[in-house]
């Protein structure tokens, strides 16, 4: 019995040890991004966000919303790099995200931060609407016009296209 028991036991550490998976590092995240984007003729929309992070969750719900998804997915690719995860979970953090975060001038500045690469990935734009101040999840007025101005200079996204996106936007100020 203590054998069989013994046994049931390293079996469960064994399998709950090969079931968790390596997060992968920035690079090893972006390289097929900037891939597809080089392929595709797209650029890069890279957020960096948290598994606790409220407003990330915000901008990804803006993201994904039925009338936004098709107009990004056709002008960018997105994705995204954890950076400053809680102490119980700091596996979650892609290794190398906070040095380039850092390099990109925003490891000070909150999350989420956004920023927009070329297929190389060469800065076009950032969260910044003023210099040091992350616009993170736009929602006011202020924040999501930052935002559309981005998405106005590296995509061929239409004026009305950018107003559906303004508009879906504006309902995280609510």
């Amino acid at each position: 019995m203590r054998k069989t028991l013994s046994f049931i036991c390293v079996l469960v550490a064994t399998i709950n040890c090969s079931a968790q998976t390596q997060v992968p590092s920035a690079a090893e995240v972006l390289k097929p991004v900037y891939a597809k984007a080089a392929k595709e003729n797209k650029n890069v929309l890279l957020i960096f966000h948290a598994s606790w992070c409220v407003w990330c969750r915000k901008m990804d719900s803006s993201l994904h919303d039925n009338a936004v998804k098709p107009l990004i997915d056709k002008n960018y690719v997105t994705t995204h790099l954890s950076v400053y995860e809680s102490d119980n979970k700091k596996e979650l953090e892609n290794a190398g995200a906070l040095e380039m975060l850092t390099k990109l001038g925003g490891a000070d500045l909150g999350i989420p931060y956004w920023v927009v690469l070329d297929k190389n990935g060469k800065l076009l734009a950032d969260a910044q609407n003023k210099p040091g101040e992350n616009s993170g999840c736009p929602a006011t007025e202020e924040e999501v016009a930052h935002f559309i101005s981005v998405l106005k200079k590296t995509s061929s996204l239409t004026e009305p296209q950018l107003k559906v996106i303004e508009k879906r936007f504006r309902v995280n100020d609510q």
